[in-house]
């Protein structure tokens, strides 16, 4: 198959690579394991010239927190200011912190403090997060570490608002209350602690401050006996000495179960006993992003492949939104399947891929809101329960999966189907133990949504982050945050689009992707939601093999092959930058390393 070249990608021709999901539809669907497809539609991207550096290229990020304003004004800007027309950024990167092993998740989330130019990064690995002065960019060092060992276990999070400082701690049982601890950014100063929900996994503010909201993952343990429930705290800060929390809780919904099932959202967890989870149990919030003014509350359902939505002031869950799949076999939803292909083979299959979506972001056009999601993609894994199967594992339908359909191949040839992990909980529509259709996990895009219409997307990245990656790093496509070697992420989520950022620059907004697998941060112009452009791409890691041996030896420092495993992303404005020029942070995971980049927009 002939891949497009980067060269294309950048051209001004129209490039398709936009389809929209298959949803399920509630009357025809008596099981929730049959989601019938519907007709994708295709959204046309025209994509803009891309910066590409010697060694790395371009990528941006912005904050997440707060929902951005974008008006249909030709004449100026959100604030006033002339319209922008930026077509492409530049990255340089800037200094870099290392925050401790490879691998052990010492860098995750950023948030950022203006007054006092300090980043502060989850320090997962050391149960702290470390605070770090920006001031000269090019040389972060450290403050001082905020531990939390007194409290609980695990940092998850971290969010600034004014000079408030938000961290998630779990306890050191998972499914027992985690709590939210609140410093003074200035000052360090711890401020109050607050239990709130099993495992916080997110923590944000609302845009003006007043209500500070926590995911609470409510994952099972490790065996599956128990299975906490998810929730979503709110927590009223006017009076940051004595704060309030309110649990907008999922347990009215146990009643609904086969209603929610029956749209879609996968509701399927069964504990070591042999019981089924409940609802409330089954559902885990991942991330979550606020409307504009304040009043409302999305939250991502990862593992259940929906989205939540909540009203803040009540701390009520007003409804939860399946989000369907993609249908693989359309033009523009190509994708590698397998790690066994002897290269890139960006190609149509009969598969859906269900999206998934690990961060979310929000922004608003003419005060409609918009939520971005990045499809992940995550299977559920505890004890012996294991939603995972292969193609070999199944029985499935020969009128779908046979040859015509699989490139002349038999479907199960570990260079087709043979090798990319599937859902057993889905897909046999009448229980016969015959597969009609095999879903996938995670997209390998990101998305646009209506908020109001959610049964399809607004706009979906298709094919685009695979093929760019391929023309750009084809000894290293769609490598691992780990590894090195050519296609090794193929038969699972491929680059793996995980973290999402929104940022206003000019007039325009901007989205900010970050891949977890191939180390990129890509970058958007999401303005208009149905006309998408590409602005760049930055990649820091060398891809030496001899480097990332050393490193795993531990005979070289664990960011000797760059920087892998990009994780929480933070835009900060020129206006607050320490530098007078916007920036992105980034905390990468992997190689446990916060990097700083400034950014350079360009017409």
């Amino acid at each position: 198959m002939r891949h497009q070249s980067i060269t294309d990608l950048v051209s001004s021709r129209p490039l398709l690579i936009a389809s929209a999901p298959n949803r399920p539809s509630n009357a025809a669907n008596k099981n929730w394991l049959n989601l019938p497809n519907r007709s994708a539609l295709l959204s046309k991207v025209k994509l803009l010239p891309i910066v590409l550096l010697l060694g790395m290229g371009g990528g941006l990020s912005g904050c997440g927190d707060d929902d951005n304003q974008i008006k249909d004004d030709s004449a100026s800007g959100n604030d006033g200011t002339p319209p922008t027309a930026f077509t492409q950024v530049a990255f340089k990167p800037a200094g870099s912190y290392l925050h401790g092993d490879f691998d052990q998740s010492a860098a995750e989330i950023i948030a950022f403090h203006p007054p006092s130019q300090r980043s502060f990064v989850v320090n997962a690995q050391n149960k702290k997060v470390d605070v770090l002065d920006l001031s000269n960019i090019e040389q972060p060092t450290l403050v001082q570490s905020l531990d939390v060992s007194d409290i609980g276990s695990t940092v998850n999070s971290v969010a600034v608002f004014n000079d408030w400082v938000a961290i998630a701690v779990q306890a050191p049982i998972k499914t027992d209350h985690g709590h939210v601890v609140i410093y003074d950014a200035n000052t360090l100063e711890r401020k109050s602690s607050i239990e709130v929900g099993a495992l916080p996994d997110m923590v944000t503010f609302t845009p003006e401050g007043r209500y500070l909201l926590v995911a609470n993952e409510g994952e099972p343990n490790a065996d599956y006996s128990i299975d906490a429930e998810g929730s979503v705290s709110i927590i009223n800060i006017e009076d940051i000495e004595r704060p309030m929390v309110a649990t907008a809780s999922f347990t009215g919904f146990n009643s609904q179960r086969q209603s929610l099932i029956n749209d879609g959202v996968r509701i399927f967890g069964q504990k070591a006993d042999g019981s089924m989870s409940s609802v409330a149990e089954d559902l885990e919030p991942e991330y979550i992003a606020v409307s504009k003014d304040g009043q409302t509350a999305y939250v991502s359902l990862q593992e259940n492949n929906a989205v939540a939505v909540i009203d803040i002031a009540s701390a009520t869950v007003t409804a939860i939104k399946a989000l369907g799949a993609k249908d693989h076999a359309k033009a523009g939803n190509e994708l590698d399947v397998s790690n066994k292909d002897d290269g890139v083979n960006i190609t149509t299959w009969p598969i859906m891929g269900m999206y998934m979506p690990d961060a979310i972001a929000t922004y608003s056009v003419n005060d409609k809101t918009y939520l971005v999601t990045a499809n992940e993609g995550d299977a559920r894994e505890w004890g012996d329960f294991n939603e995972v199967v292969n193609y070999k594992d199944v029985k499935v339908d020969p009128s779908k999966y046979n040859t015509a359909t699989c490139h002349d191949m038999d479907c199960g040839d570990k260079k087709a189907l043979g090798k990319i992990d599937f859902s057993k909980v889905m897909g046999d529509s009448n229980n016969d133990g015959i597969y009609e259709t095999l879903y996938s996990f995670g997209a390998r895009s990101f998305s646009i949504w209506d908020v109001n219409d959610m049964s399809a997307p607004v706009y979906d990245s298709g094919n685009l982050m695979a093929k760019y990656i391929a023309e750009k790093y084809p000894d290293n496509f769609n490598a691992s945050n780990d590894k090195n070697s050519l296609d090794n992420r193929s038969d699972n989520k491929g680059v793996e689009p995980e973290g999402v950022a929104i940022a206003q620059v000019g007039s325009q907004t901007i989205a900010f992707i970050s891949l977890e697998r191939i180390s990129s941060v890509m970058a958007f112009d999401v303005t208009d939601p149905n006309k998408v452009t590409l602005l760049g791409e930055i990649n820091t890691r060398s891809f030496d093999n001899t480097k990332l041996k050393a490193v795993k030896d531990g005979s070289a420092i664990p960011n000797a092959d760059g920087d892998l495993g990009p994780e929480g992303l933070t835009f900060v404005s020129a206006e607050a930058s320490p530098s007078g020029k916007p920036l992105l942070l980034v905390g990468f995971e992997v190689s446990g390393t916060s990097r700083v980049f400034e950014l350079d927009f360009s017409q």
